[in-house]
């Protein structure tokens, strides 16, 4: 029975299949980022997506390296000993940012628990930067949870808002001891509440994988504490193992189970909401509403 299962879960059903495009504007996003020597979380972290977001001509850039301290078992970046921030690759974000025409630009990392404010300094830098070539630019930021240093961090990033604040709870509190086991829930979500509390206007966003194992009420729950911290945005997606180290998928969860997730989502109060089986956390970003 337990084979039968496994077998059910390794087979990827129909609508989780989708090829990488060989078109122009996918070539171009694709040279733009190799001739500045710009990492992605696409590349790093296998996205699905790919494909579609550089066909469309974004990218979520990767700053501060693509060696995590951390060893997440969902995620497929190296884990080890990081280098030290590289000072030039805010200048190098803005030429990136520049050449593709960019108007709403996605910031994540690694974790760097090696650094005393953990990169926030390096995510401000960065943001300036970039604004100072392209004022119109709207940006999103994925960071970290800044662990033993979280007060420090935001009153850094304080120099570089305004900005749509992310930080990803992932999963749910059962699963973090196999899937986060270097997070914390609690404090992932006291990080959302301080930011909420520390900057008037600004919109916080979070997200979380299905098919590791939680429950429906668990993810009830998650929403429910998201909201409890007044989060404004949240993304729901199917998560499929991106590399053979990592968590194998214990259930591929439907379409029409998604759109269920959705509703639930917007009925708790989330101001914008994504929500299907290629969805993950910068995934069409940029657009403004989701629903009415």
């Amino acid at each position: 029975m337990k084979n039968e299962i496994k077998n059910k879960t390794r087979r990827l059903p129909s609508w989780l299949k989708r090829s990488l495009p060989a078109s122009e504007s996918y070539s171009k996003t694709e040279k733009i980022l190799n001739s500045l020597d710009l990492e992605t979380i696409c590349t790093n972290a296998n996205c699905p997506n790919r494909g579609q977001c550089w066909n469309r001509g974004t990218a979520t850039v990767l700053i501060l390296g693509n060696i995590c301290t951390r060893n997440c078992k969902f995620c497929s970046v190296a884990s080890g000993k990081p280098l030290p921030p590289d000072k030039t690759e805010p200048q190098r974000l803005a030429e990136m940012a520049k050449k593709m025409g960019l108007k709403y630009l996605v910031i994540t990392s690694v974790n760097r628990d090696d650094l005393p404010d953990g990169g926030a300094e390096h995510f401000k830098d960065c943001i300036n930067t970039v604004r100072k070539q392209c004022p119109k630019m709207k940006f999103e930021i994925l960071t970290p949870d800044f662990r033993n240093c979280e007060k420090q961090a935001i009153k850094i990033l304080g120099d570089a808002l305004p900005f749509v604040f992310a930080h990803n709870i992932e999963t749910v509190p059962s699963l973090y001891p196999k899937a986060r086991a270097g997070g914390n829930y609690e404090n992932s979500l006291k990080l959302l509440k301080m930011v909420k509390q520390s900057y008037k206007n600004i919109q916080t966003k979070s997200s979380i994988m299905l098919g590791l194992g939680e429950t429906q009420s668990e993810i009830e729950q998650v929403m429910k504490d998201l909201r409890s911290v007044q989060c404004d945005r949240i993304t729901i997606g199917q998560y499929l193992r991106p590399s053979k180290n990592s968590l194998e998928v214990l259930e591929y969860v439907t379409p029409e189970k998604f759109e269920w997730w959705r509703q639930k989502a917007i009925s708790e109060g989330f101001s914008w909401v994504m929500s299907s089986p290629f969805t993950r956390s910068s995934y069409l970003a940029e657009q403004e509403k989701t629903h009415d």
